[in-house]
């Protein structure tokens, strides 16, 4: 009892026995912020869904499948999470300021995948970006740029 409580207060729960390595670690974290996302507005449409898979694929040089099996796992990391900062942590720690600014230009794709930008969108993306130390200027830079303004 006193291990979970330790467990839950010290982080990684999301994922402590799913991950292997640093590089699946970071795939569970970005995909995890991902389904997230598609949850933000309470109306996880399937045109965020295919976005996300489409996205875990290109950016990680997936299959369609390999994709689904990890939107699936990070469903799972996010039913457990009790916060961000365990995926946000993960990826602070392993990546650089342009591949921090790639994470933050995900979240805005999904995000406006259904062409609706909810309040609890724009929020999260906020939120994530002030964990990961990503300046206000670059998140409004890269709204602007994947929005089309």
């Amino acid at each position: 009892m006193l291990g979970k409580i330790k467990n839950m207060l010290l982080g990684d729960v999301a994922y402590k026995d799913t991950t292997a390595d640093s590089e699946e670690r970071q795939q569970l974290a970005l995909a995890s912020l991902l389904v997230e996302m598609a949850r933000a507005d309470f109306d996880e449409s399937q045109e965020e869904h295919n976005r996300i898979i489409e996205l875990l694929s290109e950016h990680f040089d997936l299959s369609s499948a390999e994709a689904l099996v990890l939107l699936n796992r990070a469903r799972e990391a996010n039913d457990k999470a009790v916060c961000l900062f365990d995926f946000t942590r993960a990826l602070h720690q392993s990546l650089d300021d342009e591949q921090k600014c790639d994470v933050i230009r995900l979240l805005w794709q999904v995000a406006l995948a259904d062409t609706k930008l909810d309040k609890y969108e724009d929020y999260l993306v906020r939120k994530v970006a002030e964990l990961m130390y990503v300046s206000h200027r670059d998140v409004i830079r890269i709204k602007h740029e994947v929005s089309g303004l």
